[in-house]
């Protein structure tokens, strides 16, 4: 399928590994010139370069989205490398583990900042153009547990409500520009991070490493449609559908 956002131009947050750079592989393979932005200079280097030796155009944009200043050095990075943004992938956020009772209100409020205010910072500074333009595309990544937060989550999963909702207020606030905004919310995907965890958990155990036992165990105590634990490829194809000229304005 021809998607139609050859030429198109990219900012994907946090695309230096797992479902954000999955994201910027699948769309620079569309033919969208994408900016891979991080704040480890050089993992988003490699990932520019890996985009780059495929065929596909990247440059990179280091920050972070949390602090006004930084964030305003990302979005005139990703400008200039390309002289405009087409479509925004809010993905770059933190996730912490840290029980209720243990977490203060400060934590709250930096997280809050981090994971929503982010988004805030880049809406407001690259939407308005898209708008000038008759044509953009902003995607917003939350998470299964938005609707439904776990114990252990309970601040990471308050942000990734808030995001859905930033998204749904979005899309209103752009209805008849030709701009677009959608949420997307993956449930548990196989990503590096997933794996560390997993790791960690067998190693503490005093087991060897083996996903597919810790996938099948996870699957019997969590029922997933498609009895399996997600790729961050199922992710990206997503992004690149609602991202195209088939998802519509």
């Amino acid at each position: 399928m021809d998607l139609q956002i050859s030429g198109k131009r990219a900012l994907v947050t946090g695309s230096t590994s797992g479902i954000g750079e999955q994201i910027a592989r699948t769309l620079a393979a569309e033919g969208v010139s994408v900016v891979i932005h991080g704040r480890r200079e050089s993992e988003a280097q490699r990932v520019v370069k890996e985009i780059t030796a495929a065929g596909g155009k990247a440059a990179l944009a280091l920050g972070d989205l949390g602090r006004d200043e930084e964030a305003t050095k990302v979005v005139q990075a990703s400008l200039a490398a390309f002289g405009g943004i087409d479509i925004l992938v809010n993905n770059a956020g933190a996730f912490p583990m840290k029980p209720w009772l243990e977490s203060t209100a400060a934590e709250w409020n930096e997280l809050y900042n981090a994971n929503v205010g982010s988004v805030v910072r880049l809406v407001t500074a690259l939407v308005p153009a898209m708008k000038e333009r008759g044509w953009g595309r902003v995607i917003t990544l939350g998470s299964f547990f938005g609707p439904v937060p776990e114990a252990m989550v309970p601040n990471y999963s308050a942000t990734k409500i808030a995001n859905i909702q930033q998204a749904v207020s979005l899309a209103k606030a752009l209805a008849g520009t030709g701009v677009t905004s959608n949420a997307v919310s993956p449930g548990p995907i196989r990503t590096p991070g997933l794996e560390d965890g997993v790791k960690a958990m067998f190693a503490a155990q005093g087991q060897p490493y083996d996903f597919a036992a810790f996938e099948a165990n996870f699957v019997k105590e969590h029922p997933l449609p498609a009895q399996r634990i997600g790729s961050p490829s199922d992710i990206a194809n997503a992004v690149a559908f609602l991202v195209s000229e088939g998802a519509g304005s």
